[in-house]
């Protein structure tokens, strides 16, 4: 079992072949990184938005890919925990936390990520 989570980590010694094609698709590396795209995104959306007075059309552009983002991340992280790839926490995190800004998210990975590096560390 994963600490603070009621469902087993999924086995990762598994061959890929074996395993679902959602998570040989979703991988948590995969969603680390979208997330830190999207708080990239962000951050260009809120400087064009509040410094540079709205250039349009491209506070159209990030406004939508934000959108989007928002949306494809909360969806898809609210499966990846019924596949068990991330836990909750993190993908209630992304989807709720993640409306007011994507940052919630991003922070949540780094503190999975190390704190998977952390349990690997301590079983070998």
């Amino acid at each position: 079992m994963v600490p603070g989570s009621e469902v087993p980590a999924a086995p990762l010694s598994e061959p890929a072949q074996s395993r679902p094609l959602f998570t040989r698709v979703v991988t948590f590396g995969r969603l680390e990184a979208v997330s830190f795209v999207h708080s990239c995104i962000y951050t260009a959306l809120l400087v064009c938005a509040f410094v540079l007075n709205k250039p349009e059309p491209a506070t159209f552009i990030l406004g939508l890919s934000h959108g989007l983002l928002w949306i494809g991340m909360s969806l898809t992280c609210i499966a990846a925990t019924r596949w068990r790839v991330i836990p909750f926490w993190l993908a209630v995190c992304v989807a709720v936390l993640g409306g007011l800004g994507p940052f919630f998210g991003s922070f949540g990975f780094i503190y999975e990520f190390r704190r998977r590096r952390q349990l690997s560390a301590v079983t070998r």
